[in-house]
């Protein structure tokens, strides 16, 4: 079949054939119920059409077989349908180990994104073949949405929080980039491409260009420049909490509740401080909303997860926390 006329886009990512099957299903479940409907609408409409000469005293004949038939096979269907989305749903939320951290930020009207090592991107995402990408997305402004159709992904990137997506590139290319949620008068300008390339191009293409700095080192030279290490010292005797080793971990809440540190709860901290203080520390922080841009708390989030735990003899045996 021509390039242009195909029906659907190709398969370019581990999770796009299981989309493509439950799909099909679907389609199949859909078309089957559609023509039997029709089917009996038209045998019942032909058989009792008006001057047909047929029985119409329409006595009473119950049956429980097939009361059982036409209540069982619809259920069977539908547990059926559901469980299959539920295993596919948790698949693609769930990147597993290993993934390569890429930041997304949407902007009226474009896609900018940045790689762990600091290359920077401008409608253009450059990935390994065969390695597991995990995106960290937010948005500047309004609602973006963040579609890949060869890769059968597509997730909301919305202002003020974060939203994650991973995917697994299976064929090299180049694939289109869209955003699939309307977002002002340049909505159908804010489209792009992700390629892929093979790991040895890849880690090329990485290392070429620009004088980049990677994103921790950024956020390292941004957390002195903006005094954070005067609390947050990494002895745990500031009046901030200490933040080595915190990401990913349980942290003990003044209100007797846990929050798990990831990267939005990283980004309330920095933006709203006040919003979930950290048990055994006063609300003396100041919140940074104005002062620091996405890109910036992206920097600072990053520096924060490269942080390795450093035990401290001096410290209560707590589990590290943060604001």
């Amino acid at each position: 079949m021509p390039q242009g006329l195909q029906l659907f886009p190709q398969q370019a990512s581990t999770i796009a054939k299981h989309v493509d099957w439950l799909y099909f299903f679907l389609i199949a479940v859909t078309i089957f119920f559609a023509t039997l409907v029709c089917v009996l609408v038209t045998f019942f409409m032909i058989r009792y059409r008006r001057g047909a000469k047929v029985d119409r005293s329409n006595p009473v004949n119950h049956s429980t077989t097939l009361e059982l038939l036409w209540t069982g096979i619809p259920l069977v269907l539908a547990m059926v349908i559901f469980a299959w989305g539920a295993v596919l749903f948790y698949a693609i939320q769930t990147p597993g180990q290993g993934a390569m951290e890429i930041y997304v930020v949407g902007k009226q009207w474009m896609w900018k994104l940045q790689h762990p090592a600091g290359k920077k991107e401008i409608n253009e995402l450059h990935v390994p073949l065969g390695k597991r990408v995990r995106l960290t997305m937010t948005s500047e402004d309004v609602i973006h949405s963040f579609y890949v159709p060869a890769f059968r992904i597509k997730k909301d990137v919305l202002p003020g929080r974060y939203t994650t997506l991973w995917f697994e590139a299976t064929k090299l290319g180049t694939f289109h980039l869209f955003c699939a949620e309307y977002c002002g008068l340049g909505h159908s300008r804010m489209i792009g491409r992700v390629v892929v390339m093979t790991p040895g191009d890849y880690e090329k293409w990485l290392s070429g260009g620009g004088n980049e700095e990677p994103l921790e080192v950024s956020g390292e030279r941004l957390f002195q420049r903006l005094a954070c290490a005067t609390c947050h010292r990494e002895d745990s005797k500031g009046r901030g909490p200490s933040l080595a080793g915190v990401f990913g971990t349980s942290v003990r809440l003044k209100s007797g509740a846990s929050v798990v540190a990831d990267e939005s709860y990283i980004r309330e901290s920095i933006l709203e401080p006040q919003a979930k203080l950290t048990a055994g520390f006063d609300p003396v922080m100041p919140t940074f909303t104005g002062q620091l841009g996405e890109e910036g708390i992206i920097q600072l989030i990053a520096y924060i997860k490269s942080l390795a735990r450093k035990p401290d003899s001096s410290a209560p045996p707590t589990p590290p926390t943060s604001h």
